[in-house]
């Protein structure tokens, strides 16, 4: 048995990445980038007006100024700014030559259909204080301040969410080179589970695992291969296993890992010739989970218990899955204090412990019986860890917490 840090480590330590593809940018959400992106302009590609307003000269601003021109967002204007003038402009818009800020709407006042006045005091401007070069930002964004031709706006590795599809979207890049998705077979094991449309009899149980392992999957945006329950019987098991080894490129089985007379996984593995690297983790929920590796292609048996298949899954699993796509995957992890006292008999191993956050910026646990105990998770939003030795925890003390 290893330390989860030790199990951990092995994980990350895989270096194998899945070819590369190309998808069309409204198709590329959940992937992970395979090539910087860098910007074909200047964002914005001109000084622009940061408000509705009127675009003038600051050193005018004690005097009426003449209105000489209306510039809507998308227009080019056609008027240069002199003395005592201003053009009424929208926001987006372009800033006409000889303005060097734009006054707001709110801050002027009408002396005729052709002339303004400014209202407050001189020289008192809306003045955002951002320095761009060496003059601030009067209510204009200037060209090239937020983003220059050629500068790297998404890196390598990158794993795409909607705000990078905005960013790609404004750069023209619509055809976007990404690592492809793991092909991931889910395999329940188990004698005693039926699929979920099935009542059990009295000895029998519901499979939730697959069920939860799908979903978990599809959370990620990969798509799982589901095989149906392979039976304790090692011909059967065996089979599907194969079956999924040909087609998939991670195997992601469920039960049959601990050591109980049909627990055949880790056997079928070494058969199959699966280097296993480890085969028990010092944590709970999830002790006897196992990770295998045959050439670039991945195993992992988690326990029956739905409890530690999920946090396994979180834990271990996802990391292996984001690599083989190309992200260096580095989940949030979060130090807060616990809301209550906490104790455990046992602190031979590290614990997860399903949670709630509080308003007031705790943490605190949930009622929960352990890894079979799912209506505890169910109502959890985390995991805290309560790491070796640790017998007790007192309320205010840290915990690290990882959102579910």
């Amino acid at each position: 048995m290893i330390k989860f840090e030790e199990a951990y480590n092995i994980v990350k330590s895989v270096n194998v990445q899945l070819e590369t593809q190309k998808v069309p940018l409204n198709d590329s959400l959940g992937y992970v980038l395979a090539e910087n992106i860098r910007s074909d302009m200047n964002m914005p590609p001109f000084d622009k007006s940061a408000m509705d307003g009127y675009a003038c000269r600051e050193v005018d601003l004690a005097h009426e100024l003449e209105v000489i021109e209306i510039i809507p967002a998308g227009k080019i204007p056609k008027k240069t700014i002199g003395e005592n003038q201003c053009s009424k402009i929208m926001t987006g818009a372009m800033i006409p030559k000889g303005a060097d800020c734009v006054i707001i709407v709110e801050d002027t006042e009408e002396i005729n259909e052709n002339k303004i006045r400014y209202t407050k005091p001189v020289p008192e401007i809306n003045v955002c204080q951002v320095e761009v070069g060496n003059k601030p930002n009067v209510n204009i964004c200037y060209i090239g301040e937020d983003i220059k031709t050629g500068d790297v706006v998404l890196e390598k590795g990158t794993l795409i969410k909607a705000q990078h599809i905005a960013i790609m979207a404004s750069v023209g890049h619509t055809d976007v080179l990404v690592h492809r998705k793991p092909k991931v077979a889910v395999i329940p094991t188990g004698d005693e589970i039926v699929e979920p449309h099935i009542k059990p009899n009295v000895s029998q149980i519901r499979n939730s695992n697959g069920s939860q392992l799908v979903a978990q999957l599809k959370a990620m945006g990969i798509e799982a291969n589901y095989y149906g329950i392979a039976r304790d019987v090692e011909g059967a098991t065996m089979n599907l296993i194969k079956k999924a080894y040909a087609e998939n490129d991670v195997i992601l089985l469920t039960g049959g890992v601990s050591m109980g007379d049909f627990d055949l996984v880790p056997e079928i593995l070494k058969t199959l010739e699966f280097e296993l690297l480890f085969q028990a983790v010092a944590v709970q929920p999830g002790k006897p989970t196992v990770f295998g590796r045959n050439g670039n292609k991945f195993c992992f048996g988690l326990p029956g218990n739905p409890v530690s298949s999920f946090v396994q899954f979180e834990l271990l699993t996802k990391p292996l899955l984001y690599g083989l796509m190309g992200e260096d995957y580095k989940p949030l992890n979060l130090r807060l204090p616990i809301g209550k006292d906490f104790s455990r008999r046992k602190a031979g191993r590290m614990s997860w412990i399903p949670a709630v956050f509080t308003d007031d910026g705790y943490i605190v646990p949930v009622e929960y019986h352990g890894s079979a105990h799912i209506r505890g998770l169910g109502v959890a939003q985390a995991i805290f860890a309560v790491p070796i030795g640790v017998k007790e925890l007192k309320k205010g003390d840290l915990v690290d917490v990882r959102q579910i």
